[in-house]
């Protein structure tokens, strides 16, 4: 039996009513037949009730973008003056795709070829040529998600912001150059926003390395190039980045929420740092009680960079220091092949117990190896033996995971590993994939940002800052 159709009356916009009623009659005109028991192809329908729908959007947004139209002589845009020089029409790109809008353009007086501008895209914050602030903050989302050719692929599938490959980065890059312009002060309101779990007991803050594919000049060799010589020769090599971590941790050293932060290879590092010890040091204003720890493998630059900003002094409260845990194990199971053989297993086992319990083990596990005469030997181009000796010698200071367990702070740096992962090579190791230093800062920093689940509270902030107020002037 078909469905009984009930008329409701209900009161649309005039400007509207044409595209409701459109968008009521293909619905219902796509809609598929339901008699006879057959087997239909919904997803036909379902396509044809996104496309309808996103019909009536487009013109539902194009409707109330016309309204923010300043059509007279003259404007005043953020205290300068501006004189019309026409009216026409212009592009705006909603996640449902583009609308066009009759609008006046400016320009400033005194600048005979100056850019023009048009009140709609001040007034609203859209991004260069037309993008609206929702569709931008979407667009550069899927760019710091996955390559631009996966997002034009994902988004055409989604039936939202089915725009070319082109757009995605051309809109992800500008507003990666507008958070990049104001990071530390968006940064900076974020965490006094920050609501910190009643459950934290401790931060643990990180840093360690990552290596990147990096478009770069090839040296031109000696001599005349050869005839098809490309004229601008490029290499592809791998450099450093940065990875940077601030982690809430209950009574038992369970990460509860992780902040990330990432530079590129010519990065300044010492800012990442300067900007991770700002966070913790607001997280104290307010939870003076939170125990602070740098928590890093063993590599001197990495805790030499975090001990110079996140300390006592700078933020004035015991900041405990401690290796990660399993790079130490790592080192040890090694040497323990060497010495120990066919024992290896259980000998590691009991230096991990003792390493976990009992306060000083470190050293105690130094003299076995030192006593084992195996220090030397080597296996292939490596000492095991010795190179566990020396990291524990040069590192036996950060290595008391008893206390730290009884002070319930975390012992491992998991979360900095993590986001060497999440943050760089999930994204920036696509195979073949190279990236320059300026637009490649710029996807890294959306994405960290993503990653700590700040997304939408720092982008809008970011994008606010273009919306402008425009007035006719007297």
């Amino acid at each position: 039996m078909a469905d009984k159709v009930k008329m409701v009356l209900v009161e649309v916009p005039e400007g509207l009513a044409e595209a409701v009623k459109k968008f009521v009659l293909e619905v219902e005109e796509s809609a598929p037949s339901a008699d006879g028991g057959r087997a239909v192809d919904f997803a036909k329908y379902e396509d044809a009730v996104e496309e309808a729908a996103a019909k009536l959007e487009r013109e539902a947004i194009r409707r109330v973008l016309q309204r923010f139209d300043i059509d007279t002589r003259r404007v005043v845009i953020g205290g300068k003056a501006y004189t019309r020089v026409g009216r026409y029409e212009g592009s705006y790109k909603t996640k449902a795709g583009p609308v066009t809008v009759l609008r006046s353009l400016y320009r400033e007086d005194g600048r005979r070829n100056g850019k023009t501008v048009d009140p709609v895209s001040v007034r609203v914050g859209a991004v260069e040529d037309g993008w609206l602030p929702g569709t931008a903050r979407a667009m550069s989302f899927q760019l710091q998600n996955g390559t631009s050719r996966e997002a034009e692929a994902a988004m055409g599938e989604a039936w939202r912001l089915k725009y070319s490959r082109s757009s995605f980065e051309s809109v992800g890059h500008a507003v990666g150059a507008l958070y990049e312009a104001v990071h530390a002060e968006v940064e900076d309101a974020l965490i006094e926003k920050y609501v910190v779990p009643p459950e934290a007991k401790s931060i643990s803050v990180g840093l360690d390395r990552v290596n990147v594919p990096m478009e770069e000049l090839a040296k031109r060799p000696v001599g005349r190039p050869k005839k098809d010589a490309p004229k601008r020769p490029i290499e592809r090599n791998y450099r450093q980045a940065y990875v940077g971590t601030v982690t809430l941790h209950d009574e038992d050293g369970k990460a509860l929420h992780t902040i990330r932060y990432g530079r590129m290879p010519q990065g300044d590092a010492a800012a990442l740092c300067g900007g991770m010890r700002a966070d913790v040091a607001a997280l104290l204003r307010r939870r003076p009680d939170l125990k602070v720890e740098r928590l890093a493998d063993g590599a001197p630059e990495m805790h030499n960079l975090l001990a110079a900003e996140v300390n006592d002094e700078k933020l004035g409260t015991r900041v405990y220091d401690l290796v990660d845990f399993w790079h130490v194990v790592e080192k040890l199971g090694a040497a323990a092949v060497v010495i120990f053989g066919a024992t290896s297993t259980l000998v590691l086992q009991r230096w991990r117990l003792k390493l976990l319990n009992t306060e000083g083990a470190v050293w105690q596990i130094v003299t076995e190896l030192q006593e084992s005469g195996k220090e030397h030997v080597a296996v292939g181009k490596v000492r095991p033996v010795h190179e566990a000796l020396t990291y524990l010698v040069n590192n036996g200071d950060r290595m008391n995971y008893a206390e730290a367990r009884q002070l319930g702070l975390p012992i491992g740096s998991g979360n900095t590993e993590a986001t060497c992962k999440t943050l760089f090579e999930v994204r920036f190791k696509r195979s073949g994939s190279r990236w320059k230093e300026e637009t490649g800062s710029q996807v890294v920093q959306l994405r960290a940002l993503a990653l700590s689940d700040r997304w939408r509270g720092g982008i809008t902030m970011v994008l606010s800052k273009l919306r402008v107020p425009v007035r006719a002037a007297a």
